[in-house]
């Protein structure tokens, strides 16, 4: 081993390290790639395959002796090998019953770094979180999605405020993207619909130790309309929704077959992929000649779900015209006619006039289901309980495992040192130990606040570029551009507002009360300053008014310099605003954040969360650990819940926030709040990371289910 390494070149183990995505969450590789052309790296969108292609192996060579880099090269790369080949790790150790087939996790989206754009939020980030976790913990498990090479989008704000959107493409060839072959060539799977086959290639990506299977029907095989249903993340009407799906969901599992993996346990991330059971029960009844309802319970048995939203209109439905055009061909093979098949759909399979819901499929066709917080599995069993109506509600087979964020991620490198100093040694691959973050109480105030004024710093620059190089895209004037460069005070509480722009989630909630507002930005004693980032969804015209209406105040005074809303909300964009923002500002109207993750990468890095309580800052809040709006307290009325809210955000920004963010000691420390602030990492910590909630899942779901032990957990609805 060690005379195979020592015989390749820089290039080659550069190469191997760009075409594993362990690289975006290992800080030393990431730094050598930067440190290789860090003007180029910022124009690849950190990509390492584009960047090495700038490189012949000579001139890397080259360019490696001129930085010093060949040591940590080397390094890098040894590391790497023994990551991929530990024998032993929290997986084979609790869960070795899955070294037999691993879990299918299928999601229609992913997020796990800036450069692959083909997720557009919270659930996808939670996804790619989910994959490098089972990575680290050496969970078996592979992850089905679907390669869109126009992503979700790219947003501009035109000179009016108004969201545009763009879809530039993505090559497969330009990122670690690998076709997946066999003997006889590229495999190629094919799902059967009234209208004709769609057929879909499958690429391969390596993430860590998990393999993620993507498919993509850009090939000559497919009509055009059919070449272009990959194209956008959830963009198209109800008939591409359920072709993406019926792909993602029976083309996954046929995927899955011809690539010779036998799973122990699909994993359903949302409904989007809950086709993927019915296709499971056809190869059960073709290859064991099972009965339908028997391979069902069989499938069922071996099924988990996680849903992820309490918003009616985020679950999909589908009439029985696109049910029949799509499903039929899979129904005739299972033995059902279109009645039948919009049943399996149904709340109530014998009512004519109800639509098919994916939600309802996967609840019906999984024997342990799951929301994503507390409070959302409260939310999820009263939704769904007409599924159960001989149940009460506290019986509902729903349960909840958290959500929770991957540390190595998101944690900013200036705080893994003070982490590498005052946890164990080996603290980053027990993130789920609540005794491991015990020490971080040690830590002293002067030092945790200078780590994070260096992150507000860093904030504020790139804050600063990013809206001077938006002023002038638009066009305007020089004083607007002069503003932009010397926006912000680095003294100034900051508080950081940034999530997709649904109308549910509020941005605009600060904004109820403009003159106070005002009165509170421009303070001279005690300053605030607010950042906004986030997308609307290209339909929904609402929350582009949201957005607008935020922005054209940046544009007014008092707020000018003052307020600033950053366009094109990326990965990249939100590790900078997590790390270094005072405040993260969270008021969705409860009980609509099903968990919301984004304040859970901001107490990894000493910010604090002035949140509604609902989601996972419900569980979260214990009256130290950062701000609550609220009594967590709901009225049947929304404009007087949206009132409602408002005053307590203004009440707790005035009454508590502030006052104790600029009550400074004589070394100008404000001492409570770093109290505040090493108990949000201390107790939050363990807790909300996505190490802890893969062992949840492991523990709870895929044993259990690996085992066929969950028929006992929940029964048949």
């Amino acid at each position: 081993m060690a005379e195979k390494l020592a015989q390749m070149s820089i290039h080659e183990k550069l190469t191997r390290l760009a075409r594993n995505l362990w690289w975006s969450w290992d800080p030393e590789v990431t730094d050598v790639f930067r440190l290789i052309d860090p003007e180029l790296w910022e124009k690849v969108n950190h990509n390492p395959v584009l960047l090495l292609k700038e490189y012949s192996p000579d001139r890397l060579e080259e360019r490696a002796r001129e930085a010093v880099l060949h040591t940590r090269i080397h390094w890098s790369y040894r590391r790497f090998q023994e990551y991929l080949t530990a024998q032993t790790t929290w997986g084979s150790t609790h869960a070795g019953i899955l070294g037999q087939g691993p879990v299918a996790y299928f999601s229609a989206e992913f997020g796990i770094h800036e450069s692959l754009p083909i997720y557009s939020g919270g659930l996808g980030v939670l996804a790619g979180d989910h994959l490098k976790s089972a990575s680290d913990l050496g969970l078996p498990l592979v992850g089905i999605g679907l390669f869109y090479h126009e992503g979700y989008f790219t947003q501009a704000i035109d000179a009016g405020g108004w969201q545009r959107e763009t879809y530039p493409r993505l090559e497969a060839v330009e990122l670690p993207l690998v076709p997946v072959t066999n003997a006889d060539g590229p495999i190629v799977v094919t799902v059967d619909t009234r209208t004709g086959p769609i057929h879909a290639r499958v690429l391969h990506l390596n993430v860590g130790r998990v393999h993620l299977y993507l498919l993509d029907t850009d090939i000559p095989l497919n009509t055009d309309a059919d070449r272009a249903l990959t194209a956008r993340l959830y963009g198209g009407d109800q008939r591409t929704r359920i072709r993406q799906e019926l792909l993602l969901g029976v083309g996954g599992v046929k995927a899955l077959k011809a690539l010779g993996i036998l799973p122990n346990v699909i994993h359903m991330n949302e409904g989007h992929s809950a086709f993927a059971p019915l296709e499971v029960i056809r190869q059960r009844m073709q290859e064991d000649g099972f009965p339908f309802d028997k391979a069902l319970r069989d499938t069922a048995s071996r099924c988990a779900f996680t849903t992820h939203t309490p918003v009616p209109a985020g679950h999909d439905r589908f009439d029985q015209g696109l049910i029949e055009e799509h499903l039929g061909p899979l129904g005739d093979a299972l033995g059902l006619d279109t009645h039948g098949l919009m049943g399996l759909g149904r709340v109530d399979p014998q009512n004519g006039g109800e639509s098919f819901c994916m939600t309802v499929l996967a609840l019906k066709l999984c024997r342990i289901a799951n929301g994503v917080s507390n409070l959302h599995g409260v939310v999820s069993r009263d939704m769904w309980k007409s599924l159960w109506p001989w149940r009460s509600v506290e019986e509902i087979p729903i349960g909840h495992i958290t959500n929770g964020v991957h540390v190595p991620t998101w944690l900013a490198g200036q705080m893994r040192v003070l982490y590498n100093r005052v946890l164990p040694e080996d603290w980053y691959q027990r993130t789920g130990e609540p005794e491991v973050w015990s020490g971080f109480e040690s830590i002293t105030p002067g030092e945790l606040w200078e780590v994070h004024s260096t992150l507000k710093s860093r904030l504020i620059n790139y804050a600063r570029k990013h809206a001077v190089d938006q002023a002038k895209l638009r066009g305007e004037g020089a004083e607007v551009v002069a503003d932009m460069e010397g926006l912000f005070d680095p003294q100034a509480l900051t508080i950081g507002f940034a999530r997709r722009f649904a109308p549910y989630k509020r941005a605009d909630l600060i904004l109820k009360d403009l003159d106070f507002l005002a009165k509170l930005i421009t303070d001279t004693d005690r300053p605030l300053q607010f950042i906004f980032a986030g997308k609307a969804h290209p339909a929904d015209d609402r929350g582009k008014q949201i957005l607008q209406h935020i922005f054209q105040l940046t544009r007014k005074e008092p707020f000018r310099g003052r307020v600033l809303i950053l366009e094109n909300y990326t990965i990249e964009m939100g590790r900078v605003l997590v790390q270094g923002v005072d405040v993260w500002l969270n008021n969705p109207r409860r009980p609509l954040e099903a968990s919301g993750t984004s304040g859970q990468k901001v107490v990894l890095n000493g910010g604090l969360n002035c949140s509604i309580l609902d989601g996972w800052w419900a569980e979260a809040y214990d009256g130290k650990n950062g701000f609550a709006i609220g009594s967590g307290r709901t009225h049947w009325n929304q404009d007087i819940q949206d009132a409602r809210d408002g005053e307590d955000l203004y009440r707790v920004l005035t009454k508590e926030v502030i006052p104790m963010f600029y009550d400074r000691d004589r070394d100008d420390l404000p001492q409570e709040w770093i109290a505040r602030m090493k108990r949000a990492i201390r107790t939050l910590g363990w807790r909300f990371n996505a190490d802890r909630m893969v062992m949840d899942y492991a523990n709870n779901s895929y044993v259990p289910a690996a085992g066929g032990l969950s028929c006992s957990i929940v029964s048949m609805p």
